[in-house]
């Protein structure tokens, strides 16, 4: 029989391979407009309520719009806002610092103290004392895995105590010398603004830099949104997080040096409840609790609200002080529910 070999397709007729398509990324998904508008809201929301209250008040009260009362208002914020600024650094890594307040009243009592000794001192002291205060915080917290409430809760009391301690009970004042460079630096001005307004904003033109052009600002988010995460980056998140009280501590104290300049005088009773305060201007600049989220700005519109609800309870002149506290925590609250609100539209979007 004879054997038939298999017929055998010439390689020029064999059938070319199929061409893949190339390939095309995937178009990320749209946000939705709910998302888009609850982010604007969340990072300028705080803006658009400052201008309207302060819209309202020009036309309510004449002197409220003056060049004077500006400055006034601008001046007794430019304290806090050099606090709420580091603040908002130690929020947005999931932080909090109850000692500041205790922390600037003690940084105005040894830069009085110090200004005898001249300029330097009086700037010196204040900042490495307080400084050591939060170095103290940030390894407490970060190398030794304490609850940063607790530390700080513990540093408000040691700082007060401290300054207790040096004033004999508040018993001594220690004043700054008349006409000196220090008291002028607190009670000086440039075209009619205040030397403390202008450190301020020179503050925080660094800070937005710092948290939104360097490496360092992006750490802090993402030790915020998750410090176990941050560690498998390989991100510095003990650093991180001591460098970030460090610099609490110095604003505090820094901001309480300004403060005694512009008082001439170490006064002992100052800064009670200020970390409150702080942390409502944070907060209602649209810097998240949990943190991870926020910006310098909004916490900067957060202070200035503050400021003029306060203005306006004098302007009105029928109301005491203590209903700022009444007005900032209905804020407060309407701010975190509103966070709250706008987190949950975010994960279901």
């Amino acid at each position: 029989m004879n054997k038939t070999t298999p017929a055998t397709v010439p390689a020029a007729e064999a059938p070319a391979p199929l061409k893949s398509a190339p390939s095309r990324p995937e178009p990320r998904p749209e946000r939705s407009t709910g998302s888009r508008i609850g982010e604007l809201v969340q990072r300028q929301g705080v803006l658009a309520v400052l201008l309207t209250v302060i819209l309202i008040a020009s036309f309510v009260y004449p002197t409220f719009a003056s060049l004077d009362n500006a400055r006034g208002v601008t001046v007794q914020a430019s304290f806090l806002a050099i606090v709420a600024l580091g603040m908002t650094l130690v929020i947005i890594t999931g932080g909090i610092d109850l000692s500041v307040g205790s922390v600037f009243a003690l940084g105005g009592v040894f830069a009085a103290w110090a200004s005898q000794w001249g300029f330097l001192a009086a700037l010196l002291v204040p900042l490495m004392v307080c400084g050591a205060i939060g170095l103290v915080n940030g390894l407490l917290i970060a190398r030794a895995n304490m609850a940063p409430f607790i530390v700080t809760l513990a540093s408000l009391l040691a700082a007060r105590g401290m300054l207790l301690a040096f004033t004999d009970e508040g018993a001594t004042t220690y004043l700054v010398p008349k006409d000196s460079a220090f008291a002028e630096l607190g009670q000086g001005s440039v075209w009619g603004f205040g030397y403390p307004i202008l450190i301020a904003l020179a503050l925080f033109g660094v800070g937005g830099l710092l948290l939104q052009r360097t490496s360092f600002g992006q750490t802090l988010f993402a030790v915020g949104g998750s410090s176990d995460a941050a560690t498998l980056m390989g991100l510095p998140v003990a650093r991180t997080k001591i460098l970030v009280y460090t610099l609490s501590g110095l604003l505090a104290g820094l901001a309480g040096a300004l403060n005694a300049a512009r008082l001439s005088s170490g006064v002992t009773i100052v800064g009670v409840g200020m970390e409150l305060d702080a942390i409502s201007a944070v907060v209602i600049g649209g810097t998240l609790l949990i943190g991870g989220a926020g910006s310098i700005s909004g916490t900067l519109w957060g202070v200035l609200l503050l400021a003029v609800i306060q203005n306006l309870i004098n302007q009105i002149g029928s109301l005491n002080s203590s209903y700022q506290s009444v007005v900032s925590g209905g804020f407060l609250i309407v701010v975190v529910v509103a966070q709250r609100y706008l987190a949950r539209s975010r994960r279901t979007t």
